[in-house]
């Protein structure tokens, strides 16, 4: 506003939230005693309308926060990691059957007491938190010319929505029970869908987690969430013939890739951590006795 103007009515919003808006974006128009104007976005990089703390015929005055706008830069990150990073992508297959055994055997009595449908995720999630722990590298960080290694566990889950991917982040999940993950995820989940997730709900991670199989992927090579140093793709999990004990059988099999920064993880670090993640989904046993 001018400076002689220090107060006025917003009279239309023309940005909704969900929009996309560049520079000089209007967002609204806004009546004065003296003049009508615009308010528009000041910033250079793009960014997505989130909410806006005033109405059409809302009276504001200056200095105040009139709209909440996030910085769309996820294809830019991403694209960015291409361009930085030494990415290798290493590969395996788990067997379901353990896990989708379990489920189906306590899914009832655990959605009776959670009050939340027990999924796979979850499973994944601490596995994943397992063999972060078990493999450090993995949950480090380059700073510059330093490498950071991490005593924390903080999950990234990649979600579409109609506006295109977002990372929220579970905090401490090696502390987090089965529930406490699955509603988490659903609380997460349906704010991204929503729009209504904040910056600092999609901030700080540690590792990602991405489930293209979701969609029908089998295999796929996910690329890394900068600053992390890795991520793990899930896939669709289809019945396949399988040996076991010397018999062919069919089993329900899932491959998983992970996709590393070969400057801080090397190739035995990488296919390790990966095979502690089918070790755990193989026999999830494992996390209850720490074996």
């Amino acid at each position: 506003m001018g400076e002689s103007i220090t107060e006025g009515t917003v009279a239309t919003i023309l940005a909704q939230p969900g929009e996309t808006v560049e520079e000089d974006s209007v967002l609204a128009t806004l009546d004065t005693d003296k003049v009508s104007m615009d308010i528009k976005y000041p910033n250079k990089t793009p960014g997505v309308v989130k909410e806006y703390k005033a109405a059409e015929g809302d009276t504001v005055t200056v200095g105040q926060l009139f709209a909440v706008i996030e910085e769309t830069r996820v294809a830019e990150r991403l694209k960015n990691a291409q361009n930085t990073y030494a990415l290798l992508t290493t590969f395996n297959e788990v067997d379901m059957t353990a896990l989708m055994d379990l489920r189906k055997a306590h899914k009832d009595a655990f959605l009776e007491k959670h009050g939340v449908k027990l999924g796979f995720m979850s499973a994944f999630v601490k596995a994943a938190a397992n063999a972060l722990e078990t493999v450090p590298a993995v949950n480090a960080v380059i700073d510059g010319g330093d490498i950071i290694y991490r005593d924390y566990y903080d999950i990234s889950v990649a979600v579409a929505t109609p506006k295109g991917l977002v990372v929220p982040v579970l905090r401490n999940v090696d502390a987090m029970s089965f529930a406490t993950v699955e509603k988490t995820i659903n609380e997460l989940g349906k704010k991204a869908r929503d729009g209504a997730l904040s910056i600092d709900e999609m901030a700080g991670g540690t590792f990602t987690i991405s489930n293209g199989g979701v969609f029908g992927s089998m295999l796929s090579t996910p690329i890394i969430n900068p600053p992390q140093s890795a991520i793990l793709g899930m896939h669709a999990t289809n019945m396949k013939p399988a040996v076991v004990d010397g018999q062919i059988v069919a089993r329900p099999l899932m491959y998983l890739a992970l996709t590393y920064d070969h400057r801080l993880i090397d190739g035995r670090e990488a296919v390790t951590f990966l095979k502690r993640i089918k070790e755990v989904i193989e026999d999830p046993r494992r996390l209850l006795l720490d074996v």
